[in-house]
């Protein structure tokens, strides 16, 4: 399937629109951006996968001040474009409140929901070497 110039930019904005809302504390507009049903993936992090909003709402409150205060998500990519769901991957930085960095890749899938587009799928994976070691 080809996306439209229109799904492309639409997806690009979903991508981009997750750190205004996170770093915004904007934990009741987390529908925005995931479907209900949302598999969070975070087992590079010892943390398992988060199930639904409720899930990933709890698990940030539930880390506070331990939340990055930047979230940064750059090189977007959408590929794998099947039907209402599409593969995209993206990189992010976090920026925390003591300075410290870190580097992760985001591995979405992304579906065409009544609403718009959805990420009904997320795995985060850390960056801890250079090229690709």
């Amino acid at each position: 399937m080809t996306l439209s110039a229109a799904d492309r930019i639409e997806i690009t904005d979903l991508i981009a629109r997750h750190g205004h809302l996170m770093d915004a504390g904007a934990l009741d507009r987390m529908d925005e951006l995931f479907t209900d049903g949302i598999i969070y993936e975070l087992s590079d992090f010892g943390l398992g996968e988060l199930h639904g909003i409720p899930a990933l709402r709890d698990a940030a409150i539930t880390l506070g001040a331990g939340n990055p205060v930047g979230h940064h998500i750059t090189n977007i990519i959408i590929a794998d474009a099947d039907g209402d769901s599409v593969r995209v991957q993206s990189k992010g930085i976090g920026i925390h409140a003591d300075g410290t960095c870190r580097s992760v890749v985001y591995d979405d899938m992304v579906v065409r929901a009544a609403v718009g587009w959805r990420i009904s799928y997320r795995k985060v994976s850390a960056r801890r070497a250079a090229l690709g070691a």
